[in-house]
């Protein structure tokens, strides 16, 4: 139940001011949900910004159901293969997101490709998380990409979502610097690490106010942000995540 505050007004009429309400996030996953526990870790610390009211998978072994469920959070399972197309599924998707009226979107490991109609739905507040530095290597098997191109930096990013797959405007990215001698498990950790870090940061300010999506495309307290977004260094991550930096 949620506290109110009893205060007197200057002619001596009392009155309860109510607390204002929380933001609302919905999820959407397909797997593992690491990320999502990322955000519900950031949320019972009260480090969001707002609740996450929902979690939505199309795939109904998806481990993130479990975490949901153990955090006490609604869970919904839309299985994707009973639908006859993309555009008949989204539709349904539509309804059921839109029971929990949410301020933001978020996608966390939801391996779907959107249809128009969706992303016009929830256009400037729907975010991604993506394990690569942006524009770099959009679309899957990004890391062994990377690491067949031989380069020295890689890392992750949230952006928002529009309709080009993983092209909408960055808001946050976390570098790594890559080791000639690192090997892809190593290198796929770090990144991991990376998104759990930068996505509780974008959804909270977001929720805030402070991330938006505007005509000329992403902004943070009113600035236009440049095509990669607001970036970690790799050294301010290694710190944040307090890595081995010899490694």
């Amino acid at each position: 139940m949620n506290a109110t505050t009893q205060a007197d007004t200057p002619d001596g009429n009392d009155f309860e001011a109510e607390p204002a309400e929380k933001r609302r996030v919905v999820v959407l996953i397909s797997g593992n949900g690491s990320n999502l526990q990322a955000l519900l870790d950031a949320q019972q610390h009260d480090e969001l910004g707002g609740e996450i009211v929902a979690v939505i998978s199309n795939q109904g072994d998806a481990y993130g159901l479990i975490r949901a469920k153990e955090a006490g959070v609604d869970s919904v399972v839309l299985p994707h293969r009973e639908y006859d197309d993309r555009e008949a599924y989204d539709r349904a998707l539509i309804k059921v997101i839109d029971r929990h009226t949410p301020d933001l979107i978020v996608l966390a490991g939801f391996m779907r490709i959107l249809t128009p109609t969706f992303v016009h739905r929830y256009a400037g507040r729907m975010l991604n998380i993506h394990p690569s530095l942006l524009p770099d290597y959009p679309g899957l098997d990004t890391h062994s990409r990377a690491l067949a191109d031989g380069v020295s930096e890689h890392g992750a990013s949230v952006h928002f979502v529009t309709e080009e797959l993983d092209g909408g405007p960055v808001a946050l990215q976390a570098a790594l610097r890559v080791d000639p001698d690192a090997t892809a498990e190593q290198v796929i950790e770090k990144v991991h690490a990376r998104e759990h870090l930068i996505y509780p940061i974008a959804v909270r300010w977001f929720l805030e106010g402070r991330l938006r999506l505007g005509a000329e495309g992403a902004q943070f307290d009113g600035m236009p942000l440049p095509p990669t977004g607001l970036r970690m260094s790799h050294e301010d991550a290694a710190e944040e995540l307090d890595e081995d930096t010899d490694e």
